[in-house]
Order: C-alpha cells, then sequence, then structure tokens
C-alpha cells in the first residue's frame, strides 16, 4: 500500500489531492501528532494521509492518530472505523447549492455523482450553511508570522523565494502589526463558530460538499475526505473533479464511510489520465 502524508492549514491536504485526484483525508484537529513536521498555524495544523484509495486512508490514521508525549493538543478519543456499516440507517445531508450552481460539463459530472451515492443506498438531505470567515481569515497570517518570527527578525526571511506583496514574507512582515486585540476578539468570534457548526453537524454523520466550506472546516477544525469523482480530458493533468465529504469532530469514520460506498459504486478511483508526451 502506498501512501503519503500530508499537513493542512488551509487545504494543504485537500488540494493536493485534488490535483492529483487522490484520496485525502483531513482528519479532527488534535487528533493526529505534529511532533517534528513545520509549524504554520497551532490553532489549524493538521496532519492526515493521501491514499489511492478510501481504505488505505483509514488504516493509514488507524496507525498515525492518538497521543504520542510530545503534541499535547491530540485527544485520546477512539478511531471508530466500520466499513461494512449499512449507509441505508446513516444521516447524510448535501449542500446543495454547491451543486445548484454548476454548468456545463461540470454539472453532468456532480449530477451523476449524486445519482451514484443514491444508487449505493445513500439518502441525500438538502442542507444549507453560509460561509463568511473573511473577518476572521488573519488568524492564519498572525500566527504564521509568530512561527516564523525569528527569520522575519534576523532578516533571513530575504533570503526566501518570492518577495512580491502576496507572499508569504511580506505576510510575516506585515502581519506583526496586526493588533493582539484583534486577534483575541477573532479567537472569540472562533469559538463561536465552532458552536454554530457544532450544531449544523448535530443532525448529520456525513455532508457531502463541492469545494466549500473549506475556511470554515479548518477553523473549526472538522474532518472531511475527498475522492475523485470526474475528470475533463484534453489537458492531460486534471482538472479531477472530486466530493468531499466532511463529519463531526473526532467522527472521521462516518466520512469515510460514505465515501466508501460511492467509491464501490464508481470505477473513479481505478481511472488514470491520459498522458500527453
Amino acid at each position: 500500500m502506498g501512501f503519503s502524508l500530508g499537513t493542512e492549514t488551509l487545504g494543504s491536504i485537500v488540494s493536493p489531492s485534488t490535483a492529483c485526484g487522490v484520496v485525502g483525508l483531513r482528519p479532527t484537529y488534535g487528533r493526529v501528532s505534529r511532533h517534528g513536521a513545520m509549524a504554520l498555524s497551532w490553532t489549524m495544523d493538521k496532519v492526515g494521509p493521501i491514499c489511492r484509495s478510501v481504505e488505505d486512508c483509514a488504516i493509514v490514521l488507524n496507525a498515525i492518530y492518538g497521543p504520542d508525549g510530545h503534541d499535547r493538543s491530540v485527544g485520546a478519543d477512539p478511531f471508530h472505523w466500520e466499513p461494512r456499516k449499512p449507509v441505508k440507517s446513516m444521516r447524510v445531508g448535501i449542500l446543495q447549492r454547491d451543486f445548484d450552481q454548476m454548468q456545463g460539463d461540470r454539472k453532468k459530472i456532480y449530477d451523476q455523482a449524486i445519482a451514484d451515492l443514491k444508487s449505493a443506498g445513500v439518502t441525500l438531505t438538502p442542507v444549507e450553511y453560509q460561509e463568511d470567515m473573511t473577518l476572521i481569515s488573519f488568524l492564519l497570517q498572525a500566527e504564521g508570522a509568530t512561527a516564523f518570527d525569528d527569520i522575519t527578525r534576523d532578516g533571513r526571511v530575504r533570503t526566501l523565494r518570492g518577495q512580491a506583496p502576496g507572499d508569504w514574507p511580506n505576510s510575516f512582515r506585515s502581519s506583526r502589526l496586526i493588533p493582539a486585540v484583534e486577534y483575541i476578539r477573532a479567537q472569540r468570534v472562533r469559538t463561536k463558530l465552532v458552536e454554530k457548526f457544532e450544531k449544523f453537524m448535530a443532525d448529520w454523520d456525513a455532508v457531502v460538499i463541492a469545494g466549500s466550506l473549506l475556511t470554515t472546516t479548518n477553523l473549526t477544525g472538522n474532518p472531511q475526505v475527498v475522492v475523485r469523482c470526474g475528470y475533463t480530458e484534453g489537458t492531460g493533468r486534471g482538472p479531477w473533479s472530486m466530493l468531499g465529504f466532511l463529519g463531526k469532530i473526532y467522527d472521521e469514520g462516518s466520512p469515510l464511510r460514505v465515501a466508501l460506498a460511492y467509491e464501490q459504486a464508481t470505477e473513479w478511483h481505478k481511472k488514470t489520465p491520459t498522458l500527453i508526451a
């Protein structure tokens, strides 16, 4: 079994998995130790597997989750993986807005994906959630600047590649000016966000999405699984279309189970793009 580990703060498991058309699992924040990994945001960084299949992700997570005596943010909650659990008994929501806004070939791909999920026995109930985290998204910049403050102070930041206004070195510099009061107020808003999203997820074992809620769920720490569901031929390297499955805090098993049902009902995980020499 081949696998890789990714670290996600705001998309770095989901995004490369999407680019490569593989299965990515971003676990709950505090599920896997980050000991030895480069820090970017202590309150948002997560470690998770990138694999060829859903079951491979479950196997890897089972091997790496839990406290290790180094990262004190890691909880001891058990990981429940039930690959034979009947999906008909599961409560699965679908963020319908994601799919209603699509057009053309992309819409055809996702319409088929939804049909395949239903054929696999998954009952989908439309749900709504409005994401608006623009006011506190600067938390990542503030914590990133803190993690790399030593090289900003001693000038080594000038040796990094990418010195344009939007690159990380300038984010490290400018974020030192974020007032402590604003950072703390943003974390208080974030606490309310966690409570709001917990209430949203309370009625669901998993919620099916297509690319949304990335900022929200990285701030709340909820787990997400992504699997391929389509491919547009012609470029030789993508773009892959991916289905996302969100879960409750410390419940990766439920979104993994629904993702497995989709994978078993389709052949996408066995397909590869045509390479152009």
